[in-house]
């Protein structure tokens, strides 16, 4: 049975920093991709970036690209996500979830058609 537990969000001033944090449970993490998610009040849920679970590799969205970072610490079945220079426009509900894959891939998808969500963890950039 899997489970997705996330932490680390919270209340943040702009130019902040947090780091989101999720531990997996019941998944064998070199056969999927671990991807982060937000969504803000009446807006689509946005691709933030995603992890390769076999290599590391990493594809991140332009909105977020050379502020945030995603890794992985295998030993400890967690997926991080470390926010820097938060703007107010990154208040959002957080989630991390896992597309299961069966074939080799050389890149991981932002796009939302994940299999398996976490429950989320809020993130509020606010002076």
């Amino acid at each position: 049975q899997w489970q997705f537990v996330e932490s680390g969000g919270g209340l943040v001033q702009p130019g902040g920093s947090l780091r989101l944090s999720c531990k997996i449970s019941g998944l064998i993490l070199d056969y999927y991709w671990i991807g982060w998610f937000r969504q803000a009040p009446g807006k689509r849920r946005e691709g933030l970036s995603c992890i390769i679970g076999s290599n590391g590799d990493a594809n991140y969205a332009d909105s977020v690209k050379g502020r945030f970072t995603i890794s992985r610490d295998a030993a400890d079945d967690t997926v991080y996500l470390q926010m820097s220079n938060l703007k107010p426009e990154d208040t959002a509900d957080y989630y991390c979830a896992a597309k299961s894959i069966r074939v080799p891939t050389s890149v991981c998808s932002l796009e939302p058609y994940y299999d398996y969500w976490g429950q989320g963890t809020p993130v509020t950039v606010s002076s």
